[in-house]
């Protein structure tokens, strides 16, 4: 009895730590990358709070394998050059370095029917629920959902 509860206060103290280093992973992502997306901001119209968000849930706070291999923070579909030690090709595009990913979603999102609707406006809701209509990504309603706890969880 005593054991089993060792245990479980044991895995739940674990699973907190983990929660812990995620956050603050996360929390150094948006903090490396804050100028950059305020920069695009002021350029493009898109809240920096919605670039960020975005990138860091597709990337994982920049360690998921298509971030750190192809420098690919948003999930961006096209070329590359990189076949895995399987023989594998990735499906995603592949950059020269992480700020070319971020320009590159601010264009695309640029040619979007709602961006002329939405340019300027502060209110990332609004940004998250466009692109998430607009075939942004595979799973509307989950991405979206993703995408808005981010925004929650970093203000």
């Amino acid at each position: 009895m005593v054991k089993k509860m060792i245990k479980r206060l044991f895995i739940i103290m674990l699973f907190g730590l983990v929660a812990q280093s995620a956050v603050a992973q996360q929390s150094a992502y948006i903090t490396n990358h804050r100028l950059f997306a305020s920069l695009l901001a002021a350029h493009y119209g898109i809240p920096a709070s919605v670039i960020l968000a975005v990138a860091t849930v597709e990337s994982a706070a920049g360690e998921a394998p298509v971030a750190r291999v192809l420098n690919n923070h948003f999930g961006m579909v096209g070329e590359n050059k990189y076949i895995n030690r399987r023989g594998n090709k990735s499906r995603y595009k592949q950059y020269d370095n992480e700020y070319a990913s971020y320009i590159d979603f601010c264009e695309l999102i640029s040619h979007k029917k709602f961006y002329a609707r939405l340019r300027n406006n502060t209110d990332p809701k609004a940004w998250v629920r466009a692109l998430s209509h607009c075939g942004y990504s595979e799973c509307p309603a989950e991405w979206e959902q993703h995408i808005l706890n981010m925004l929650s969880a970093t203000r």
